[in-house]
């Protein structure tokens, strides 16, 4: 469903985001934040958020391919092929017009799902008695965990700029579910 953006010409508002996809998204926001700055602070919350990120990212499996339009996984192999060219592109300002994730954004999606499996895993294994001290399980976690935070803020960077060169706030269609849609001229 479309809607008339206010005091916008030519432009109108579309659904992209369910709302599942949204609270999973600030779900995992506000775990990887308590995660980041819990170690050796409170062990018991940052393993508890730990766990809570395993958890949000099997949904997000499960979502990618049961979920709504552009909370599946589809286009993804299209989207990865596309980055190169879309990143090169941004350097003159060139954005292009995506409804769903652009391809720097699938690109992140996919480096921070990745990120944050290969952080979360390595984080439960130290604490059971098999991989307990094991160094390069406790290097994994920390690189891993290290790669997520600049992850993190390159996606927030990302967000950003593409908003401001698409004049839409982005941030806003998290929260909302709608992203802003300028038909063409």
């Amino acid at each position: 469903m479309t809607k008339a953006a206010p005091g916008a010409r030519g432009a109108t508002t579309v659904q992209v985001w369910d709302l599942p996809l949204r609270l999973w998204h600030w779900a995992l926001a506000i775990l990887v934040l308590v995660a980041w700055v819990t170690p050796n602070v409170d062990d018991r919350l940052h393993r508890l958020a730990g766990y809570s990120v395993i958890g949000l990212l099997a949904f997000r499996l499960i979502w990618g391919f049961a979920g709504t339009r552009y909370a599946r996984f589809g286009k993804l192999g299209v989207r990865l092929r596309a980055a190169p060219r879309y990143i090169w592109n941004l350097r003159r300002g060139i954005t292009g017009r995506y409804i769903g994730l652009n391809p720097a954004g699938t690109v992140m999606l996919v480096a921070l799902l990745l990120t944050l499996a290969v952080s979360a895993i390595t984080g439960a294994m130290e604490v059971t008695v098999t991989f307990f001290g094991v160094w390069w399980i406790e290097d994994t976690h920390a690189y891993a965990s290290d790669a997520v935070i600049i992850l993190v803020g390159l996606h927030v960077l990302g967000v950003v700029v593409v908003g401001l060169l698409q004049r839409q706030n982005l941030v806003r269609a998290m929260f909302t579910g709608r992203k802003l849609f300028r038909s063409p001229r």
